[in-house]
């Protein structure tokens, strides 16, 4: 028997891709390599369920359905109305006004929601329908949406950091700072490309009605709602409390707002909110436990050595490699989600950045970027599947129009990977560095 086929990393391997590739759900596929490997290998079947369980009993973890409970409760509380309204108010009939308006709003609302999936489906409902009354192209609307509502989880708060830091070590607050001026780069890239379009187009918003009085009307009705970012990230930044309680002050301040002051939401909601918190946490951690379970097994086995000795026997340019990185991970995330690719990627990237001495918090906001575009690349292209659902448009229908915003993301990246800077900045600033 061939030596590959007697080597337990091999397996580890083969055993995940195999179902993945036949669509078995990824939870499943890396439960079944683990377990078969585990077994046929003898590497102690005793330690999977304690190994279980460590991968989600982590204080930071406790953050993740926090947020998903922030989200839902400020998306049942309008507050992403009222941002819309202020907005519109704000870009009038500007040429690509309300495309651009979309980025901000996004950008906005990714210092609100940690999802980006949660954030189409909370903006787009009231800005596709929006643009496409204004003459804009449903098509080229929807794009602009679910391109910009990637943003939402590399500005923070954002899940994606939060599993980042939990498998590296790296600080959440960092690694939160570190988001802040990346992010607006990459909406300010959309936003040029969305301009562009829209003045190739002849796309423009609609009249102000009021002026500046509408402007401050609008303002004043989304007082609360703008306030929703400074409570969450003013406390983390101010050592008021950390990430993980500042979720659940998210909670309480959205739960007034949308009672007290909105009055959108009653107990029905409240019900509502709870189940589709219940069920979106429970994704992540069943993927969050699963894939913990496949890096103990390919820590043991050795695979996290040999994939990097693999990359690093192709190049030892440290530019190059990162180039390979970058291009697996733009192949992952037209397969994979963004919990999955965090699990089953960092821990086999590791090795690399400390070989390269690369800051981690800046490699971490590098690969979330990378995530966030993943979410937006067909076949899983979880942004797209939402604005389908809410336009009534195909994968195909969005696919041309997503490009150049891909392209503006894509030109983003390479600019802060030039320029690490602008990612280490803030959170050198601040001291969490």
């Amino acid at each position: 028997m061939p030596a590959l086929f007697q080597d337990a990393a091999f397996w580890a391997m083969a055993l995940f891709l195999i179902p993945l590739l036949l669509r078995v759900p990824i939870a499943v596929s890396l439960g079944f390599a683990t377990i078969a490997v585990t077994f046929v290998w003898d590497l102690g079947l005793d330690m999977l369920s304690y190994n279980f369980f460590a991968n989600i009993v982590k204080y930071p973890l406790l953050a993740v359905p926090f947020f998903i409970l922030a989200g839902n409760i400020m998306d049942k509380a309008s507050i992403a109305d009222k941002i819309i309204v202020f907005i519109n108010e704000l870009v009038g009939d500007l040429t690509g006004g309300l495309a651009v308006a979309a980025i901000g709003v996004a950008l906005f609302w990714g210092a609100v929601s940690g999802s980006t999936s949660a954030t189409v489906a909370a903006i787009g409902i009231i800005l596709i329908p929006g643009m496409v009354k204004a003459g804009y192209d449903k098509a080229f609307a929807t794009a602009v949406v679910c391109s910009a509502s990637g943003l939402a989880i590399i500005i923070p708060p954002s899940i994606t950091f939060i599993l980042y830091a939990v498998v590296t070590g790296v600080s959440v607050g960092a690694i939160f700072a570190a988001g802040f001026i990346p992010g607006i780069i990459i909406g300010l890239f959309m936003m040029i490309s969305a301009y562009l379009t829209s003045r190739k187009r002849g796309y423009r918003g609609e009249p102000r009605t009021n002026g500046l009085k509408g402007i401050l009307i609008a303002a004043k009705d989304a007082f609360w709602a703008l306030m929703t970012p400074v409570v969450i990230l003013g406390g983390i930044y101010g050592g008021v409390f950390t990430p993980t309680e500042a979720a659940a002050v998210a909670c309480f301040y959205g739960l007034i707002v949308g009672t007290v002051i909105y009055h959108k939401i009653g107990w029905k909601d409240v019900w509502d909110i709870l189940v589709e918190t219940l069920n979106a946490s429970a994704a992540v951690m069943i993927v969050s436990a699963t894939a913990g379970l496949y890096s103990w097994i390919g820590s043991t086995v050795g695979l996290i050595e040999k994939v990097s000795a693999l990359l690093l026997g192709i190049s030892s340019n440290e530019i190059i490699i990162l180039l390979m990185i970058y291009v697996i991970l733009f192949i992952a995330g037209m397969l994979l989600d963004g919990v999955s690719i965090v699990y089953v990627f960092v821990p086999l990237l590791i090795p690399l950045i400390k070989q390269f001495n690369w800051d981690p918090v800046w490699f971490g906001v590098m690969f979330t970027i990378m995530v966030s575009v993943g979410t937006i690349t067909p076949p899983v292209a979880m942004n797209l599947y939402v604005g389908c659902r809410i336009s009534g448009l195909t994968m195909e229908d969005l696919t041309p129009p997503v490009i150049p915003l891909l392209v503006a993301t894509l030109l983003a990246l390479a600019f802060l990977t030039a320029f690490p800077w602008f990612t280490t900045v803030l959170p050198r600033t601040l001291g969490l560095m």
